[in-house]
């Protein structure tokens, strides 16, 4: 009985030092790194994170892949912004902002989105710019509010017929994510999640490498998706990434965003045709190619171009490419050129 009340102290006070720890590091987390942004209330309890930089217009809007946050943009808009005004957030359960009360779908987050940017008091029109998930949330936007949409570049949107329920064959890669992030929450909140990424991102990594391995094929998996697609972003960055993924409440949003999956795909696989705006679709060279019929689905005035060097990330595999589409699509808003950054 002596050893057996040893061994459940030491277990209960290892669990409470764990979430005293995931506690105070998130609070420090916050202090440090979410000063640059403000956040904007909707509805009567959501609160989004916004980071704006630049002026004049029109404001080009970033909208971010279906687990990511306002970081991927990090190099991207801070070029931009130095020949037009900016803004890039966070969606409702996913990095700074508040827990989402909607289901992730196109139509509800362009909604927040739009409420958002009234009553930050950022004004149309606007260049939305989108990546996988995010291009079928503008490609939303402009549907809903067309009136305050000058352009729009789609990087990689997210395809409807490759995904549930169009493609059952992968539903197994969401129940996959839809598991992994369950299997995340807890571990979040006793900061080992904390313990893992800030070993990977911040320092060896070897504590990382071994946790990764203790939960199998699973954890190894998604080290190695973290490594490839972080390893793109700045490091200036990457902390603040392990800000993020050390939250118990980005795994509850990346479970939301996973499993309304098949709920966007019936939502945007008959979506109307956008009208009278210019749209251009860059495409992965390491992708087929959009079909013509596939392009007039999104809009009537779409072009797409290949991005030759990039797989689905292009922000991050051909930065250049996106910042001259971006530029080219405000210039023709303004009608006048935009001069070329260094």
């Amino acid at each position: 009985m002596y050893v057996l009340f040893w061994i459940l102290a030491s277990v209960a006070a290892l669990v409470v030092a764990g979430f005293l720890y995931q506690c105070i590091g998130g609070h420090r987390d916050r202090l440090r790194f979410a000063s640059p942004g403000r956040w904007i209330k909707i509805g009567r309890r959501s609160r989004l994170y916004l980071l704006e930089k630049g002026s004049g217009g029109p404001t080009v809007l970033f909208e971010a892949g279906i687990a990511a946050t306002n970081l991927n943009w990090f190099h991207i808009q801070e070029t931009v912004s130095r020949f037009t005004g900016t803004a890039s957030y966070d969606r409702g359960g996913l990095g700074w902002s508040s827990p989402s009360r909607t289901a992730r779908t196109p139509g509800n987050i362009a909604v927040e989105l739009h409420e958002m940017l009234q009553r930050a008091c950022i004004k149309p029109p606007y260049i939305l710019v989108g990546h996988s998930f995010g291009g079928l949330v503008m490609r939303r936007y402009a549907l809903l509010f067309p009136e305050d949409v000058a352009g729009i570049v789609l990087l990689d949107p997210m395809r409807c017929e490759e995904w549930p329920p169009l493609n059952p064959s992968k539903q197994s890669e969401i129940d996959r994510g839809r598991r992994l992030s369950g299997f995340a929450i807890p571990i979040a909140r006793f900061g080992l999640a904390r313990l893992a990424v800030t070993s990977l991102l911040c320092r060896s990594g070897k504590i990382s490498g071994q946790l990764a391995g203790a939960a199998g094929n699973g954890g190894r998996h998604v080290l190695d998706r973290v490594k490839d697609e972080v390893g793109k972003m700045p490091r200036e960055v990457w902390p603040i990434v392990a800000a993020h993924w050390s939250r118990p409440g980005y795994y509850v949003g990346m479970r939301s965003h996973v499993e309304a999956v098949p709920d966007t795909v019936r939502e945007m696989q008959d979506a109307e045709p956008i009208r009278d705006i210019p749209i251009l679709v860059l495409t992965p060279g390491k992708s087929t190619p959009l079909s013509d019929e596939h392009l007039r689905r999104i809009g009537d005035n779409v072009q797409q171009v290949i991005a030759p060097l990039s797989a689905h990330w292009i922000h991050l595999d051909e930065p250049d490419l996106v910042i001259d589409s971006i530029r080219e699509m405000v210039a023709a808003a303004t009608a006048e050129p935009v001069a070329a950054t260094v």
